[in-house]
């Protein structure tokens, strides 16, 4: 009974108990790939720090076998009780006897099956001549080194490992470190592997499996490799170049040489994110990895460069230097986001990456403005919920906050303090503060006091602005998408235009409400404008400039006639133009502005030709009809026709086909375009788009439908496929079976739930549950799901909700079922229906994603209510939809 109760002790709590730190770990681990099983030794060197009869640490879905602890005067112990709870995660090995101070190595026999839910060590499937054949492959990060073998599994208890694997002698054995010696048994081979810095558990990755693979070596000597599927190591050409390149240049940017003798990349059949940055091997989803010229869209090879930086970058920013617990998480994706684009920018100048960089922006700020956000630095209690927090505000909002700082002090100085960050935390784990406390010792600068507001608070201002004669008036108020507004106050550096980008002026709002003077800035204008009139109106303002603050701006009408003014006599940069659309947006949503108000800024958008804009101002316009479908279904035919409009100077001076050495954003446009016009129903569009499918259909190579241009014509065969109109779907199902570049069959199933028909969407979800989709792919065919079929998808999770849960797993996956069949929805009933049906189906891992998806549909619901009111919208559509 008291050994009950001591064990109570441990549950129910975050973190494990400090009795016990692992040093070092020996693991040999013997793979059955036939029985899809395993078996394992492990030999963990311990430091007792504190007198116990209780070792405690992670292990889930392992059976134990056999334990022992030696002390380090070789007096062997064996547990009188081993304890594996499931929900919390642990295993307990009681003792009769006190383990003393000092070190002592223990050892652990376990096995385990082989899952097939992309966690822990889990298995996939190859082709190999045909044949389906099984390989193993790791996936830990967050907590999942626990079902692969009992450890101390969490960041801060870094220990060095030696790894050995049993496995069948025609395959290729990889993990962190490189081989140092292989014996052959029969048909089966130990692969033996140098002994790891010291790591957290996290990062430890093992792969088992077939490829080909190409090789390069950066400057430092460091060998670089690409592991492809069979056939197709070519395709790891460029992922392999941006990776030598990125290694090379990170190591100088950090002044910190890479710390291991190599790093392998391997694509792997399925993976449940998009890659991982296992420490010396990465591992990738093949769409990640693998670049084909013909299959291979302008944006696809665009974010491969991003990706393999971002993964490169964490053999720094997070396996060098690691956060001490989840809380911090976003140390290692803000950074790694952040500085991929930096990156991407040195090595592609050409792609003006950082102008993409506000679709980060946005993200993070959509997602911070719901009441279920979170702070950047998050609480975690419990093990299966850190995957939320894998989410829009480590990454988004932390990369933003992140160039936002970089702005504010500049360059040099902060590439100054990361360099001394890394050289100083090198092999340890660090907080939030360590970074703030290094970034102010190099600047000068408090950095916490500044930082603290956007880093423990859930959060943004939006800025109201007002003239009043030669000064500005600024008030601070925290943006909520529902239209609340919290009581927040940030320190903000605010940067301002006026008239003209010559014209600067930047200040921090450090109070509620300030007033600026600038007189000495306004006193430069054009004196030759005696007309006062005229120069006022020349006089716009613009804060925010170039979108570098993570926050939104509201301004006064006054200010906002003039910067509508500005738009159309082309006065402002790209970054400026998207970032007053999407605050006009941010603000329409949240009834802080009217939808008449947003659609009249949208109409100066019409000779439009800069991608980041244009792609904005598609972005806004599938909102718009996705809320007035529900608002104003009497003129939702007149609103895509003002769209389409919009879209046609763009789409008219593109055209179908690329011309050569064209840029790479009319590449990157030509897709957007065709694509939206192709949603709205443009009839002109859509016929091009379906003869141009048919002559697809003839020859799949034919140049009259580029990888950038399949998208408009897949979704124009959906828009027109019903279940009594079924040969241009069946047509498009028949591409994807033949489809041998996985570019292709997740391009398809992107755009098969486009159509409006629900019995052709139903097959279409169905087909996404079958065998003949990989899991992992399955978040592709969520993503497309039409506007008309929302119910049709909804009733269709409700009905196959257990068997989902069973053939996915509660892991990162199942997130998107709920996010992309939920949000969609625009009524407070629908949002109150899914409150009730997953009342008793919540889980951990689900629990944030669904609250927020729930918000957003009451969000929305109030948007409608306030779109009704409006008067005389609906003639100002009918007069936009008009003009040519």
């Amino acid at each position: 009974m008291e050994q009950k109760q001591s064990i109570e002790q441990f549950k129910g709590q975050a973190r494990l108990p400090k009795f016990a730190i692992p040093k070092h770990y020996d693991l040999h681990l013997k793979l059955d790939l036939s029985a899809c099983t395993f078996s394992g030794t492990v030999q963990i060197n311990l430091s007792i720090i504190e007198e116990t009869k209780f070792l405690v640490l992670n292990a889930l879905e392992l059976d134990v076998h056999q334990v022992c602890f030696t002390s380090s005067h070789s007096q062997q112990y064996r547990p009188c009780d081993v304890v594996l709870d499931g929900d919390d995660e642990f295993l307990v090995l009681v003792f009769d006897k006190a383990l003393g101070i000092g070190g002592g190595v223990l050892e652990i026999e376990f096995s385990a099956v082989l899952n097939a839910h992309l966690r822990g060590l889990y298995k996939c499937a190859y082709l190999d001549g045909g044949e389906k054949k099984n390989m193993a492959v790791t996936q830990f990060e967050a907590v999942d080194a626990r079902r692969c073998f009992p450890c101390w599994d969490e960041p801060a208890l870094k220990a060095t490992f030696k790894i050995a694997l049993d496995v069948p002698s025609e395959l290729t054995a990889l993990s962190n470190m490189p081989i140092i010696d292989e014996k052959l048994d029969g048909d089966v081979k130990t692969v033996y592997f140098e002994e790891s810095p010291i790591m957290s558990t996290y990062l430890v990755a093992v792969v088992v499996g077939l490829f080909d693979h190409i090789e390069d070596t950066t400057s430092d000597g460091v060998k670089v490799r690409a592991y492809c599927p069979v056939g197709k190591s070519d395709k790891g050409e460029f992922a392999l170049n941006i990776a030598v390149k990125t290694l090379d240049l990170f190591s100088k940017y950090f002044s910190t040489p890479y710390s291991l003798p190599k790093l392998d990349m391997v694509a792997v059949p399925e993976f449940a994110g998009g890659a991982m940055e296992n420490y010396g091997l990465i591992t990738y989803r093949e769409t990640e990895l693998l670049y084909d010229p013909l299959h291979s869209t302008a944006a696809r090879k665009q974010r491969m460069a991003i990706v393999v930086a971002h993964e490169v970058a964490h053999q720094w920013f997070g396996n060098l230097v690691t956060m001490e617990w989840w809380t911090d998480l976003w140390l290692n994706e803000g950074f790694a986001t952040w500085i991929s684009y930096m990156a991407t920018d040195i090595l592609f100048p050409e792609w003006k990456i950082w102008t993409q960089f506000l679709q980060e922006t946005t993200g993070g700020l959509v997602m911070d403005a719901l009441e279920q956000s979170h702070p950047i630095q998050v609480e975690v209690h419990h093990a299966q919920s850190v995957l939320e927090i894998f989410d829009a505000i480590s990454y988004q909002k932390g990369s933003a906050v992140i160039r936002m700082l970089q702005a504010f002090l500049g360059d040099d100085i902060f590439q100054k303090s990361l360099s001394s960050y890394i050289k100083r935390y090198s092999g340890k784990n660090a907080k939030t503060e360590d970074l703030w406390s290094v970034l102010s010792e190099e600047s000068g600068v408090k950095i916490s006091d500044m930082m603290d507001g956007w880093s423990k608070k859930q959060g943004y201002p939006v800025i109201s602005v007002k003239a009043k004669d030669h000064s500005l008036e600024f008030e601070q108020t925290q943006f909520l998408s529902a239209g609340l507004h919290g009581d927040g106050k940030w320190i903000v550096p605010v940067t301002i235009s006026l008239g003209s980008y010559e014209r600067r002026k930047n200040f921090l709002l450090e109070t509620k409400s300030s007033e600026v003077d600038l007189s000495d800035v306004a006193d430069s204008c054009d004196n030759n404008l005696k007309n006062k009139e005229k120069r006022d109106e020349q006089l716009w303002v613009k804060v925010n400039i170039e979108q570098s603050g993570f926050y939104r701006v509201k301004y006064e009408d006054k200010l906002a006639a003039r910067l509508r003014k500005a738009i159309e006599h082309n006065s402002l940069e790209a970054t400026d133009k998207f970032g007053i659309l999407d605050d006009e947006h941010a603000l329409c949503e949240a009834c802080e502005q009217s939808l008449s108000s947003l659609l009249s800024l949208m109409d100066v958008y019409r000779k439009e030709v800069d991608y980041i804009v244009l792609s904005k101002l598609i972005g806004v316009c599938y909102n718009v009809v996705k809320v007035s479908s529900e608002a104003i279904p009497d003129s939702a035919n007149d609103l895509k026709k003002f769209f389409i409009n919009l879209l046609l100077f763009p789409a008219e001076k593109l055209g179908w086909e690329p011309v050569p050495r064209e840029s790479h954003f009319s590449t990157l446009l030509r897709a957007e375009v065709l694509l939206a016009l192709v949603t709205f129903g443009h009839v002109k569009t859509q016929n091009e788009a379906l003869d141009r499918f048919q002559k697809l259909l003839n020859d799949r190579n034919t140049p009259l439908l580029t990888a950038d241009t399949r998208a408009a014509a897949y979704v124009a065969v959906m828009r027109n496929a019903s279940s009594s109109h079924k040969e241009g779907f069946e047509s498009l199902l028949n591409i994807y079976r033949e489809a041998n570049t996985v570019q292709e069959k997740d391009r398809i199933l992107r755009y098969l739930a486009s159509s409006p028909d629900p019995d052709t969407v139903v097959e279409v979800l169905d087909f996404c549950l079958s065998d003949e989709v990989r899991d992992q792919d399955i978040i592709y065919g969520l993503h497309g799901i039409s506007l008309e079929c929302r119910e049709t998808a909804w009733k269709w999770l409700k009905e196959n909700w257990d068997l989902i849960l069973t053939k996915y797993g509660a892991g990162m996956l199942l997130t998107h079922f709920v996010r992309d069949i939920v949000t969609p929805f625009c009524s407070n009933e629908k949002a109150d229906e899914v409150e009730e049906f997953f009342a008793s189906r919540v889980h951990p891992s689900i629990a944030m994603t669904l609250k927020q998806s729930i918000e957003q549909v009451r969000i929305k619901a109030r948007w409608v209510q306030s779109i009704r009111q409006e008067q005389s919208l609906q003639e100002l559509v009918k007069q936009l939809a008009g003009k040519k």
